[in-house]
């Protein structure tokens, strides 16, 4: 039984107090289990330490935005407010000036309730498009700093802003009208605008040929050459605008009728033309056998002997003139230089003036100058196309033109078109200086100034002459970049004259030209792959161009 129990008590005390294998790896598992709880430990801290970072640079983040929103914020109030109070001011200025004269008209009881009412929707529309303006300036501007690149408003904005606030400090009648009106001012002091004086050159021209005309009239009364009409001044210098600083040339029209016994039919060229049409002027023989023409001495060139003609009367503008019954440019081209030659020194210009005569196949071009100043003419001449504004002109429009050909001429539908645009627009409308930056923009780009003129042209036909003033500055050039943007991206560019329907009635078109369809400016970037991409890339240099002035950084 002893030993039972002394059995028991062993078997209890190994399963109570187990023997380990060694002291030596007691120590080492013990010294891993320390290094791993120290690591933890470490790791412990350093994520505890990131999660701490990470919270502040999140609460600097937001500070930082709200802090910046609430800036913009001050920014905005400060804008609207100084806008609001400049409105305030012009309406209280209005009102103490109208003032005493409606006390007036309602002592005497002539108060038109009819027309206050229309008068407070007119001002409150006015309101409403001035807002509208505002709000879509910054559309405008965002337009033309478009690809992720810098802003073109941030310097236009913070300028105007800048001269908001001196214009606060200025006596009412010195501010400007608004903010978009300064953005204007703005852009117009950054752009170099040519210093000649367009108007007073056209004067001194047309007085100079009046002076012609009168003694055309005289020296050729009875000749057989054609008659010659009053210049019609055309081209840019007479439309206001010139794409050149210097050299500007002043273009004259001349018309021309046919002498007595004589009649001009137009005959159109029916080769395949392009950009535009070319015609020639048949001269025709007529009978002059009437009492009336008898009367006058004159022999008929149809019934008469070629002897007795060739004794007694000028030979006829078939045997001067022509080519094959065809008015010849180069010859009238040739006669009329030395008709302008011979005229000048009975001319009372030819006193204080000198006269030059350029070398030109197809119209006569001089110089005159008296030392200080200097003109250039450009005398073309042409036939009209019935009543019409349309003419056969000698300007040519191909590197060669035939000697023949009297291309079909819109020069002096699109001046009478700038004559009725000007008759609208208000005093100080700048259409005619936006079209005076594009085409000095795209001088050296494959872009013709034509092409330039023929943008703006369609723009003024669908955007009032009221919104071409200077608050609408900003805005009309970006219209008309991204007019040209979308002509060359479509490869389209309408002609302005043939096809148009939208011409006001002022101009009077033959009905083929008026019916027929637009041909495109731009169709050899349709058939040309080579010369569209040059288009391309020239735009985009272009653009960045028109950027850089925008921005201040000619």
């Amino acid at each position: 039984m002893k030993a039972a129990v002394l059995l028991l008590v062993l078997l209890k005390s190994l399963i109570h107090y187990p023997q380990f294998l060694g002291d030596a790896q007691d120590e080492e598992t013990l010294h891993r289990m320390e290094l791993r709880a120290m690591q933890l430990e470490l790791e412990r801290i350093q994520m505890e330490r990131e999660a701490e970072q990470l919270v502040l640079k999140q609460m600097q983040l937001m500070l930082f935005l709200l802090l910046l929103a609430v800036t913009v914020l001050l920014v905005l109030v400060v804008v609207l407010c100084l806008m609001g109070c400049k409105r305030s001011l012009r309406r209280e200025e209005y009102e103490d000036e109208n003032s005493g004269a409606n006390e007036e008209e309602i002592r005497n009881g002539d108060t038109n309730e009819e027309f206050d009412v229309g008068y407070a929707e007119d001002e409150d529309d006015a309101n409403k498009e001035e807002d509208n303006n505002d709000e879509g300036n910054v559309e405008e501007v965002g337009i033309v700093a478009e690809n992720g690149e810098n802003n073109v408003e941030n310097r236009v904005v913070n300028e105007a802003v800048n001269a908001e606030n001196y214009d606060l400090a200025l006596p009412t009648y010195e501010r400007p009208n608004d903010f978009d009106d300064n953005v204007g001012r703005i852009l117009l002091e950054r752009i170099q605008w040519p210093v000649q004086d367009l108007k007073k050159g056209c004067e001194w021209t047309m007085n100079l040929m009046d002076n012609y005309a009168h003694y055309f009239g005289y020296v050729l009364s009875n000749s057989f050459y054609p008659v010659l009409q009053r210049a019609i001044g055309v081209g840019s210098a007479f439309e206001g605008w010139s794409p050149c600083e210097q050299d500007v040339v002043y273009r004259v029209l001349i018309p021309m009728t046919p002498p007595r016994g004589h009649s001009f039919h137009l005959e159109l060229d029916s080769a395949e033309q392009r950009q535009g049409r070319n015609f020639r002027v048949r001269v025709q023989l007529e009978c002059t056998c009437s009492k009336e023409q008898q009367a006058e001495k004159m022999l008929c060139f149809l019934h008469h002997p070629e002897e007795e003609l060739r004794s007694n009367q000028d030979p006829s503008l078939l045997d001067t003139l022509c080519t094959h019954s065809y008015l010849d440019v180069q010859k009238t081209a040739h006669w009329f230089s030395q008709l302008v030659r011979a005229i000048w020194p009975v001319l009372p210009q030819s006193h204080n003036w000198h006269l030059m005569l350029l070398p030109s196949r197809r119209s006569c071009q001089f110089q005159v100058t008296n030392g200080i100043e200097i003109f250039r003419i450009e005398m073309l001449f042409g036939v009209r196309r019935g009543d019409s504004d349309i003419f056969v002109s000698s300007q040519p429009r191909e590197a060669y033109t035939q000697s023949t050909a009297w291309p079909e001429t819109y020069a002096v539908a699109e001046m009478k078109f700038f004559e009725h645009i000007a008759e609208q627009a208000p005093h100080d409308s700048l259409h005619l200086n936006c079209l005076q930056f594009f085409t000095r923009l795209v001088l050296g780009f494959s872009f013709s100034t034509y092409s330039m003129k023929t943008i703006v042209m369609h723009l003024l036909t669908v955007v009032p002459v009221s919104q071409w003033r200077r608050r609408n500055f900003l805005q009309r050039l970006v219209d008309i970049i991204n007019g040209l943007h979308l002509s060359v991206r479509e490869k389209l560019l309408d002609h302005f004259s043939v096809g148009n329907q939208m011409l006001p009635q002022v101009i009077r078109l033959p009905p083929d030209v008026q019916q027929a369809p637009p041909y495109n400016l731009f169709h050899h970037l349709a058939e040309d792959p080579a010369a569209y991409s040059q288009a391309i890339n020239e735009y985009q240099v272009l653009q960045k161009k028109f950027k850089r002035i925008v921005r201040g950084e000619q």
